[in-house]
């Protein structure tokens, strides 16, 4: 039931409002909205102008769920699949049970869909879930849409823009001050600008007082938005005829039109103009006296002279609450300022800052621009008061200019966009080239093994030739004289590069994937290619026996989430065996299993189940599609490959025998740590094994790893990797590599293998990458020197042809931070110094995702 809060309507009405649409703001699916007038003498049957205005969505499970699931985006996104297509086949009269739930979403499809998103990144998220089920949701964003303008707009969404501008960082602390992101800083300076920017793309917009600490706020926050470029026709627009037409009552409201509500302003000027004195709001023909028509705009300069003392004075702000600043001798006074029915008082400090004293200043200001009247000092002595209005001529024109240079000035300063758009961004994206490496010392992890003093030419994003002496006119050449030229690094197990890994709200969560939350921003890319990393496997995490599907992405530094996905790459599912899953080392003992047999019969539980699925689908008989259902059965199909953390061999042996029992095979065991303990039934099965150089005795489950693991599987016939499961170890995953020459004597060239091609192989894409063969992806590393030693650093690392890092490019780049960063403090010390609001610094730790990360995106 809706109940009117007059309070919060007033403050609304204040602020110039005549509308609301309002809902209930808890929840995943929080069902419908409703249209409200702020009319503050009507009843609830007039104001109400939509009962039910729009279905409303976000990626957020109510504050008072306990329910553990979704705890995670990429899990409320798999939730909300899920949803619309039970509601689907529930349509369809197929469900034996009653679900109100249910039929209310789909009682409300036809209305307007409206998804909080609150930010860019959820909104192309929220966009995707919409696009599979032919759902255009509004979107209400989160101000950075301007950071990727072009993948905002091919939503073909409208928007809800909050215009909650942040302040600038109290930056006095030199030391604090160094702790600042720069993405955090260019937001400072870049987020005014995101409405003329939509403007200028022609997304279409409306603005909200969401996430404003009050309504009161809206006014200077939008005319900040026009200072930085956007038009006062477009603003306009986003109050009144856009959001009225986003909710299908362009006919009734945000319009002067015959027939519509008589819902309207009267001011004194330009709605936009920072003197314009809004008089009255009128709602559904009910007016609302914000301030007295009558009352005499005393605004402006003044001098005045008292006890022979020269005084400024300027009175600004609304003239309900006016405020005054008062110097002499060009020191600032502390002042207070109340005026009505044409009285005006002014408590003013004395030059004696110690005493808490005040001179008072009465003025009766109905005739003429002067202000006339008396003074009270502290000692009880009273004086003539006289102040005198500057020429509004002389003070406009000096207004005017500053305010003219103060906009220019502005929108002049908004630090271009970079991709992505923190440090190390890119200006423009790098392009493919073709390129010629001479004399390079080539390890092709092919037959050919190591090549001396040879030649390799880059054409189209492919390895075109290998050899000597070769030439492109159309090249540009590097001299790797003296230099390592490899293939590009591959980690089999990341966790970067992700906004989510873990859904652990259940025992499976097949149903979801990482390729739902990609995190394109995350500086571990970037830092990855300085070491050498082209290609990653970003998997769920182990917080469950039946994880989510993985992503394996090339870390294209720059290209949005999308264009990082490695293209037709084949499907994989992480599983997890061990502590983990049996939540032997969590503060929570509900959830099923919580020993490692139970993990047993999970497993031959959600198979037989998946089987049964299966067995009903290709029947062609009717059935409810289960994503769940739907993944687990492409592993029986043989579809989707499994990629199981483990530890302990009687598990391994124990996935293993149940793989045989469902009739298909596990793919890689990662960590697989007790490995070597059973390598010839590897061997047998035929799975991979991804694993650690040297890591042992971290946890009790690993007590019997050793660091000859790795080689003892490779020797026995098993495809061994060697991963990261860090974002740190990656960056040095050659290092990682070279340490199984040590640890067992392997070659040099299958220790590389380790990190490039087996990798490769475990992950089905070595036809593509992990070597250097004419024809394949150009996805190379130049090293200074041996790639397996600590001094090797990768220099240039190229991805289809373009280079993602170049070390000397890296340098100019750590310039231009230091610089901008230089330039950003400069201007909020300006901002601070002219006494605006600053915000304090707070330190932000990155976290490092491992297999046991939890997220905290949702409560």
């Amino acid at each position: 039931k809706f109940n009117f809060d007059s309070k919060k309507a007033k403050e609304l009405l204040e602020a110039g409002f005549g509308v609301v649409n309002t809902h209930i703001q808890d929840g995943i699916v929080r069902g419908t909205g409703t249209l409200v007038a702020l009319n503050t003498e009507g009843g609830n049957d007039m104001r109400i102008l939509e009962q039910n205005s729009g279905q409303y969505f976000s990626f957020s499970k109510s504050v008072t769920s306990r329910q553990s699931y979704p705890g995670s985006i990429m899990g409320s996104m798999a939730l909300l699949r899920q949803l619309y297509l039970d509601a689907e086949w529930y349509a369809k009269g197929n469900s034996t049970t009653k679900d109100l739930s249910i039929e209310a979403l789909n009682k409300n499809k036809n209305l307007v869909q409206i998804f909080e998103a609150g930010s860019r990144v959820n909104g192309l998220r929220a966009d995707k879930v919409g696009d599979q089920f032919g759902i255009q949701y509004i979107i209400l964003g989160g101000g950075d849409e301007y950071e990727r303008i072009n993948e905002v707009k091919a939503t073909n969404a409208a928007f809800i823009i909050p215009i909650d501008f942040q302040d600038a960082y109290d930056v006095e602390n030199v030391y604090l001050s160094q702790s600042l992101a720069l993405s955090d800083m260019r937001a400072w300076n870049q987020e005014p600008s995101n409405p003329k920017v939509l403007a200028d793309n022609e997304i279409r917009f409306a603005f909200t007082t969401h996430e404003l600490k009050s309504p009161k706020e809206f006014k200077a926050k939008l005319m900040k938005a026009i200072e930085y470029g956007l038009s006062k026709e477009k603003a306009l627009e986003a109050l009144t005829t856009t959001p009225a037409t986003l909710i299908g009552k362009s006919a009734e409201i945000g319009n002067l039109n015959k027939g519509a509500y008589a819902n309207f302003l009267i001011t004194s000027g330009d709605i936009f103009d920072k003197k314009t004195t809004v008089y009255e709001n009128w709602v559904q023909g009910t007016q609302t006296v914000l301030n007295d028509m009558n009352t005499k705009d005393i605004r402006g300069d003044y001098e005045f002279n008292l006890a022979g003392e020269l005084y400024k004075m300027t009175l600004k702000g609304e003239l309900s609450k006016l405020s005054s600043e008062i110097t002499s001798d060009d020191k600032k006074r502390g002042s207070k300022v109340s005026y009505d029915n044409d009285w005006l008082s002014i408590a003013m400090t004395t030059k004696d800052s110690t005493k808490q004293e005040f001179v008072r200043l009465v003025a009766n200001v109905s005739q003429g621009n002067n202000l006339n009247g008396k003074a009270l000092f502290p000692n009880g002595n009273e004086m003539t008061f006289y102040a005198k209005k500057l020429a509004a001529e002389a003070s406009d024109k000096t207004k005017d200019d500053t305010e003219k240079d103060d906009k220019e000035s502005k929108i002049k300063d908004v630090i271009p966009v970079t991709y992505p758009n923190m440090a190390y961004g890119f200006k423009e994206l790098p392009k493919q080239e073709t390129l010629l490496f001479k004399n390079a010392t080539v390890w092709t992890n092919e037959s050919e093994g190591i090549l001396e003093q040879t030649d390799v030419l880059v054409k189209n994003g492919k390895i075109a030739k290998i050899g000597k002496n070769l030439s492109d006119a159309s090249a540009k050449v590097i001299d790797a004289t003296g230099k390592h030229l490899t293939s590009g690094v591959i980690d089999e197990h990341s966790h970067i590069a992700a906004a989510s890994i873990n859904e652990g709200g259940q025992n499976s969560s097949a149903e979801v994937s990482i390729e739902d939350v990609i995190d394109d921003e995350d500086i571990d890319i970037y830092r990855n290619l300085a070491g050498g990393v082209t290609t990653i496997q970003i998997l769920h995490g182990s917080a469950n026996p039946i994880g989510g599907r993985s992503a394996i992405i090339k870390l294209k530094w720059g290209e949005d989430a999308e264009d990082l996905i490695f293209k037709d790459s084949p499907k994989f599912i992480k599983f997890a065996l061990g502590e983990n899953v049996k939540q032997s080392n969590w503060s929570s003992y509900e959830r099923f299993p919580q020993s490692r047999m139970g993990v047993e019969q999970l497993y031959i539980d959600y198979f037989s189940r998946a089987k049964a699925y299966d067995a009903l689908k290709k029947s062609g008989k009717p059935y409810r599609k289960d994503i769940e259902m739907e993944v687990i059965s492409e592993i029986l199909n043989k579809e989707r490959f499994i990629s199981c953390h483990s530890y302990v061999q009687s598990e391994i042996n124990m996935l293993m025998k149940v793989a045989d029992q469902f009739n298909f095979n596990i793919n890689t065991f990662t960590h697989i740590l007790e490995g070597y303990k059973v390598a010839d039934k590897m061997v047998e099965h035929g799975v991979g094994g991804s694993t650690f150089s040297d890591w042992w005795a971290y946890k009790y489950e690993v007590n019997d790893a050793i660091p000859y693991n790795a080689a003892i599987m490779h020797n026995a016939g098993v495809v061994v990797a060697i991963n990261s499961d860090d974002g740190e170890m990656s960056r040095r995953l050659n290092q990682e590599a070279a340490k199984s020459v040590k640890y067992g004597g392997i070659s040099e060239e299958e220790a590389w293998k380790f990190v490039t091609l087996n990798p490769a192989k475990l992950l089905h894409i070595d036809d593509k990458v992990g070597s250097i063969k004419v024809g394949k992806d150009a996805d190379l590393v130049l090293w200074s020197d041996h790639p397996l030693s600590i001094y090797a650093k990768a220099e240039k690392t190229i991805i289809e042809g373009v280079t993602y890092f170049d070390i000397k490019r890296d340098e100019m780049m750590r310039t231009q931070i230091k610089k901008e960063k230089a330039e950003l403090i400069n201007e909020m010390l300006t901002a601070k110094n002219k006494g605006l609001k600053t915000q304090p610094i707070k330190k932000k730790e990155k976290d490092q995702m491992h297999c046991d990360y939890i997220d905290h995106e949702l409560h």
